[in-house]
Order: structure tokens, then sequence, then C-alpha cells
């Protein structure tokens, strides 16, 4: 079986000899440079990648993936797209292949996209770049996706233990995203995702007034039909609320993505957390235990990592304080802890709840 590696570059160099390491597992790694003023090109090249330069004039992720894509052999049997950025955990290859049977097309995979400052994992979801080598082709200026276009229907596999880990140079500007962005939404202006991000990038760019029209268009759309989606537009939308300073509004767009998406913990834990800013101590109790009701933590890049922390309990154990449950306010407060042993704030509120125990 014959897997190939295929990525675009520009300016890598921090990262270029980490990520050609990591890929070794592959029959060979390929590598479309779009313009590095830096090392980049050299050090893929003495790691033993095969690189090629090419402008791509005017800028676009998908033609560069494209173009990319282009680099690998017709006799590969899977195609696995990546970014300079990202590092496999060593074993990939072989659980890859395991998961490979006739037929497939497509497989996903972990990707933990972000990490905490203590080096715990932050946003994890299930990423699905790997593919066949006929049949594919990248679509959208940013925010590309891989689109089937091959015969029959695709079949999908996903590899349990495969594992691949972001790590992101924070410096680098966004600035190009909102553009481009904008340029998919009028090239596309049914597609239901791009709208959504879209609109979440008004919002990034403190633009809310532009954010809440975009993500109500995205939630209008006949195609926007995913409630995990939908839930994020409604929760972007009382985001914005919030930064306008209105409450209510934002509590009404809470309450309505909590309903979209039952099965998710994040709207939950954002009216939790609107109920503690208004001392709401009811509601903070309420809206914390319902969402710790949730167990399972969906493999999409919705869900964050805040929710599924040590803060659903912190909020919880300060809901069941300021109600009288000193007792189950002690408990959530050692789940808390649990999860988050170095914060000296929760180990401060776990002194004064025992100290309230000692007054009862």
């Amino acid at each position: 079986m014959k897997v190939y590696v295929y990525a675009i570059a520009k300016d890598e160099e921090k990262f270029a000899a980490r990520w050609a390491a990591s890929m070794g597992e592959a029959d060979g790694v390929f590598v479309l440079d779009t313009g590095s003023r830096d090392n980049t090109v050299q050090l893929l090249k003495e790691a033993g990648v095969q690189v090629e330069s090419r402008i791509i004039s005017p800028w676009r992720f998908d033609a560069a993936r494209n173009a990319s894509l282009a680099l690998v052999p017709p006799d590969a049997d899977i195609c696995v797209c990546t970014d300079l950025d990202e590092v496999f955990v060593p074993g990939w290859r072989a659980l890859l292949e395991k998961a490979w049977g006739k037929g497939v097309t497509r497989a996903a995979y972990r990707y933990t996209w972000s990490f905490e400052a203590d080096g715990t994992e932050g946003r994890v979801f299930w990423l699905d770049k790997i593919h066949c080598r006929q049949g594919y082709v990248w679509t959208h200026p940013v925010h590309e996706v891989l689109a089937w276009q091959g015969e029959g229907a695709e079949n999908r596999v996903t590899v349990e233990g495969m594992q691949l880990n972001h790590y992101p140079d924070l410096e680098k500007s966004r600035a190009q995203y909102l553009p481009l962005l904008e340029l998919s939404v009028r090239e596309a202006p049914e597609d239901d995702r791009n709208t959504h991000y879209l609109g979440r990038e008004y919002y990034f760019h403190g633009r809310y007034d532009d954010a809440i029209a975009m993500l109500r268009r995205h939630l209008d759309l006949r195609s926007a039909v995913w409630a995990d989606e939908r839930c994020a537009s409604m929760r972007y939308i009382a985001k914005c609320f919030l930064a306008k300073e209105n409450q209510t509004e934002a509590e009404k767009w809470l309450l309505r993505a909590a309903a979209e998406a039952p099965h998710l913990r994040e709207p939950l834990m954002e009216l939790a957390y609107l109920c503690y800013r208004k001392k709401d101590w009811e509601g903070t109790a309420f809206f914390s235990g319902r969402a710790l009701s949730i167990q399972n933590r969906a493999r999409t890049y919705i869900t964050e990592n805040a929710a599924w922390g040590s803060l659903p309990w912190d909020l919880r154990a300060l809901g069941l304080f300021y109600t009288g449950r000193i007792r189950e306010a002690d408990g959530a407060a050692d789940e808390a802890l649990r999860l988050a042993p170095g914060n000296e704030r929760l180990r401060e509120n776990k002194r004064l709840i025992h100290a309230a125990m000692k007054d009862m």
C-alpha cells in the first residue's frame, strides 16, 4: 500500500524539520512552497521532502491545495494532507493501514487543535483530510474542504488511535481570512458552512452587527441543518449581544442554542456563566448541573475545552454555595480541584466552603 503526504508551505522554517520527521512513515512526502523567503525549502529538501515552488495568484487556499495534491504520484493508495505546524504521534501509518479497507475513500482521525499553557489538550475534534488519490478536489478560497467528485458514494472510516497535534505559530496574521471568507460567500451564497464562518469572523473583528446579520442569514439557509453548527451561530449571536451590553437578547439566543443542540454542553455552560455574571445563583447551579449531565463530548470542532474542564464544577460549586447547599458545593469544589489541582482560586474557594461547613 502506497501512502503519500502532501502539504503547502510558506515561511515555515521553524517547523519544517520537525514536520518532515513526523511524516517520515509515509512512502513519500511532497510540498508545494508558495513563496518562502526563509530557509523552508532548503530544510525540507535536506529532510528528503520533494519540493516544488509556485506562486498562487490571486491567493486561494483551495487552489494551493489542489496544486499540492497534483504533486502526489498517481499510484498513491492513500493521500495524507497536513500542514507544517502539525505533528503525527508515531505509529500513525500502521493504524491508518489497519483501518483502510477495500473501497474506502476517506478517513477521520483525532486532532488536537490547541493546547493549554500547562500542556494539557485544549480544543479537540476529528479531522478528515486523508483520502484516496482520485475523486477529490479542494474547494473554497479559505476554510477549504475536500469535495467528493468520484463515482458512487464516499466510504469513510474512523482511525481510532491515530493522533495529529497542532502547534500553531501564534505570530502569524489572520488578516487574509476575512476577505477570503467574504469571497467564498459571494461565490457560494447558499453554502451554510462558510456563511457561519464569515459571521464568526466578523465577531472576531468586533463587527458585531455584521456578525449578527450574517449568522442569522446562516440560520435561514435551507442547507443549514446541522444542529451543532446552528447552535454555534446562536451562541456567537449571543456573544455579540453581550459585547453590545444587551444581556436580555444574549440570554434569549443562548436558550435557543441549548434547545437546538441539547446534546452539547457548550450553550448550557454559557448560560451558567451568564447567570454567574448576573449573580443568579439558582440559574448558575441549574445550568452547570445540566451541562455536567452530558457525559459524551462530540467529535466535532464545535466543542470547547472550557466546557469539559474544571469550569462546570467550579460554577456549580458557586451556585450551590450561594443557594445554601453547602455540602453539595463541597463535592463540586472537590471535582473542580481534581481537574485543575494547581488553581489557587479553586483552592481558596474550597477553604471558604469548609469554613462555612464548620458554622453549620
